[in-house]
This record gives C-alpha cells, structure tokens and sequence, in this order.
C-alpha cells in the first residue's frame, strides 16, 4: 500500500500545486489563501505518506481527499480532480492492501519445494 498510495497523493499534491496560481489569477482565490491551503495539504499529504501503512495514515488521506473536494466550490475544476483522485486513493489502498495481505502470507508460507531435479542447480553425482 506504501508505494501505490504515496504516488497517488504525491500526484494530487503536483496537481494541487500547480492550480494555485491558476486559482490566483482566474478565480480570484486571495494568494495568501491559496498559499496557506497548499502548505495545509502539503503537511497533510507528508504525515499521511509517512503514516500510510497505519490506519492514521490513510485516514489522513481522505481528509486530504475532502479538503480538495472542497475548495472545488472556490475552483470548480477541483471537484472533478478531486473525484479523479478520490477514486485512485480508493483503489490504491484496496489493491495495496491485497498486495500486502500477499506478500504477508508468502513470508510465512515459502512455496512448495520443487519436484526433485526440478531447478537443482548441483552437478548430478553418479555415486563415486
């Protein structure tokens, strides 16, 4: 889940960052408003990264989620960016979490050995 959630909201966090001057000169958004709303996600969006694997982290997440859902009633293309992202924050903690669930369960159960000679790397003795 760290990887497939972490680039999901370092993506949004790119995106987010890359509006607020547009926000600024088309929608009228107060610079400083617009400024303090990205460092707000960005601190949001560095503790879920760092927390991911824990339920605080994700958690967090969709906070960072709501928060851009919400300025889209400021910049209306946010809303549609943020569903967008929404739902790859969804399916990015569900399928990590199945990958986790995977690898969890192979690190307690190897694999079945291989059938004799199968993959045996070891020179075949004749007995002597």
């Amino acid at each position: 889940m760290r990887v497939l959630g972490s680039t999901v909201l370092v993506f949004e966090w790119l995106i987010v960052a890359l509006g607020v001057p547009v926000a600024i000169n088309t929608a009228g958004v107060p610079a400083t408003g617009a400024w303090v709303f990205l460092a707000v996600v960005t601190a949001l969006i560095v503790l879920s990264i760092a927390t991911i694997t824990r339920p605080l982290g994700v958690g967090l997440g969709w906070v960072v989620q709501a928060l851009i859902l919400a300025a889209g009633f400021v910049v209306p293309l946010l809303i549609l960016l943020a569903v967008i992202f929404a739902g790859l924050f969804f399916v990015a903690v569900q399928q990590g979490r199945r990958v986790d669930a995977i690898r969890a369960a192979r690190t307690v159960a190897p694999a079945d050995p291989e059938p004799d000679g199968v993959g045996d790397t070891e020179p075949v003795s004749d007995g002597r």
